[in-house]
């Protein structure tokens, strides 16, 4: 060990030098002596968010109180920060609104994909990717029963053999949250419309951390959080996209008086807005979504593509550190090694990983435990470099010695 450390922590020195991207950690407010590995849960504290958030609060709400929702542009916040997010999904203007949880925005969009299969063709399976995080399950539990549907759990390496002409929609995750395996969405999206389904993507897990291609791979819905890779704070509203195709026909299971072609006329009939404005509900939750606007700012004139090809130079070498630091059979790797099939985290299997990892903690290395024997660091590019994750590595071999 003594003899690799210098030649992997020269390495990291040198990839740190020579990374485009590494500057960009300046936009981030990151405790000293900490490395930070669990940006795919809570993504670190863009700089530039306390100030805007201060004077959300001090000036916009103590002063010109109401007069914000128009002289400070609060009622088009949903829309205005969903167009700042859609080129991260690969989206075009008024395809994606913010506001609301992931969860639900879910709903919505379950609920909408199947009330948007035509009648009458005997479709009534929901598929389900078998390995989604829970809540996701409980969602799509919960919109089957309204919709007349029924839940079929599928492992998602079979979920292209299972579509057929039962099928309604499918549900995915575009990354699994705890292996880190990214799914086939160009690949499964065009099985699913070939056998005549829909399906809706969550990107918790993808977005902000690789391209994701919505419109150009004719994605249905989609839905994801802001607050892992987009660094948008802790509750931080989500979003939900609606093709364009899709959204005259677009029929919200939460018809709310935010979502009506007209708001303040407060009329009884519900007539929907045009667009994806038509995914909005209630009030939009104003502190929190002015945040993940100003912490969107770290975006500026950074490219997706970018942030991916070092998502995957930072994965490979921390395995590769993995390799050489940790004793052999100590760690097995979950996450795949085909870049093709890899999120930007990498899922590490050891026994007593509660305990490993709250000991990595101690030594100043986050990342977070899932059960019940997984590692998992995950790897935000615009704030994690090279030096991190040799350190990371260097650590979790110490432990084990």
């Amino acid at each position: 060990m003594s003899e690799t450390t210098p030649a992997l922590a020269d390495r990291a020195a040198a990839l740190d030098a020579a990374d485009e991207l590494g500057k960009l950690r300046e936009r981030f407010t990151l405790p000293d002596g900490v490395v930070y590995l669990d940006g795919n849960s809570l993504g670190a504290l863009p700089a530039s968010v306390p100030g805007r958030l201060a004077d959300v609060v001090a000036r916009e709400w103590g002063e010109l109180l109401i007069r914000s929702w128009d002289e400070s542009g609060w009622w088009t916040a949903p829309e205005r920060i969903g167009d700042r997010i859609a080129p991260l999904v690969g989206a075009a203007p008024g395809r994606v609104v913010v506001g609301d949880s992931t969860s639900v925005n879910l709903f919505k969009a379950l609920v909408a994909a199947a009330r948007l299969v035509p009648a009458g063709e005997g479709r009534d399976e929901l598929l389900v990717d078998a390995a989604t995080f829970p809540t996701d399950g409980y969602i799509a539990e919960s919109a089957a029963r309204m919709t007349g549907l029924r839940v079929v759990p599928v492992e998602p390496g079979a979920l292209r053999a299972a579509l057929g002409p039962r099928t309604a929609v499918a549900l995915v995750n575009h990354v699994d949250y705890k292996s880190g395996r990214l799914h086939d969405l160009p690949g499964l999206t065009a099985a699913a419309h070939a056998a005549g389904a829909l399906v809706v993507w969550d990107l918790c897990h993808s977005a902000g951390a690789l391209p994701v291609g919505l419109d150009e791979h004719a994605v249905d819905l989609a839905v994801g959080c802001t607050y892992k890779y987009l660094n948008g704070g802790p509750g931080a509203p989500a979003y939900l996209y609606v093709n364009e195709r899709h959204q005259a026909d677009f029929d919200t299971p939460l018809p709310g008086w935010n979502s009506h072609a007209e708001p303040f006329a407060m009329t009884p009939g519900y007539v929907p807005a045009e667009g994806a404005v038509r995914g909005r509900v209630g009030t939009p939750d104003i502190l929190s979504m002015l945040a993940l606007e100003a912490a969107l700012d770290v975006w500026d004139g950074v490219s997706v593509e970018a942030v991916r090809a070092k998502s995957l130079a930072l994965t490979d070498f921390f395995l590769e550190c993995v390799a050489a630091y940790v004793p052999a059979g100590a760690v097995e790797p979950v996450t795949p090694a085909a870049h093709a099939e890899r999120g930007s985290q990498v899922s590490l299997r050891t026994e007593n990983a509660a305990q490993v990892m709250r000991e990595l903690i101690a030594r100043g290395v986050i990342g977070d435990f899932r059960s019940p024997d997984v590692l998992r660091f995950g790897f935000t590019p615009l704030y994690v470099g090279f030096a991190d994750a040799e350190r990371a590595a260097r650590t979790l071999g110490h432990i084990y010695e």
